[in-house]
């Protein structure tokens, strides 16, 4: 009951329902959820916890503006992909990507052991293959775990850092249908280069297909906000 209150409460704060300034009260809360009031106060307390309310004396609890959320911790973007939201969230991921995911790759070059930059190649292979084959759950699968692997062979604990954001944006993608059902010949071409560049340790190379691989992500979302029709994507 915990968890499906607090997803509800979150989707709904980051869709707007609950809109920075509004004031819960937790009887209210308590009856509209029927749960009871200590499921709801450790509701509460998690949301606070990531900037989403504060307790103002002789107010109450208050929702918080979006400036004063941890809008880097997975389960507020999960949220925010949930809600109506979602094409702002994803872009303003996809940006963050395209600033650190390049020089990602770039050091990764550099500082990958020779194991792990062959596991990558293989990766890449087996990307290449799922998405070929049109299996959209295995492809999900290996795209989330090549990037994790870029982040981590860069050697930079704050990139590393970066992975569970990652893989939350890219299976929004996937679970709310804003992505091709057969990744574009580019994508995958670009995600074996990335690893053969790291595997040859031209790191300029690697953070230039990185790059092209950003700006592919980019593409692809636009054309599916135009084909929908979301004015948020034009």
């Amino acid at each position: 009951m915990h968890a499906q209150v607090l997803d509800r409460l979150g989707t709904a704060i980051c869709g707007g329902e609950l809109p920075p300034g509004a004031v819960l009260n937790i009887d209210d809360l308590v009856d509209r959820y029927a749960v009871s009031r200590s499921v709801v106060r450790e509701v509460l307390r998690v949301l606070a916890s990531i900037g989403f309310v504060e307790t103002r004396r002789r107010v109450g609890v208050m929702i918080r503006p979006i400036e004063e959320w941890n809008v880097f911790d997975p389960q507020v973007i999960r949220w925010r992909l949930a809600s109506v939201g979602r094409i702002t969230q994803l872009r303003s991921i996809t940006e963050l990507r395209a600033a650190v995911e390049p020089h990602a790759a770039l050091l990764a070059a550099e500082r990958v052991g020779h194991d792990e930059a062959s596991d990558l190649v293989g990766l890449a292979a087996k990307m290449w293959a799922a998405g070929k084959a049109g299996d959209e759950e295995r492809f999900l699968e290996l795209d989330i775990e090549f990037h994790r692997r870029v982040l981590i062979a860069s050697g930079n604990e704050m990139f590393v850092r970066l992975q569970s954001l990652v893989a939350e944006v890219l299976t929004g993608r996937h679970e709310h249908h804003l992505m091709p059902h057969h990744p574009h010949d580019q994508a995958l071409h670009l995600h074996a280069e990335v690893a053969q560049a790291i595997q040859r340790r031209d790191g300029e190379r690697a953070r230039r297909a990185m790059v092209e691989l950003m700006a592919q992500a980019f593409d692809e979302m636009r054309a599916i906000w135009e084909q929908a029709g979301d004015v948020a994507g034009a």
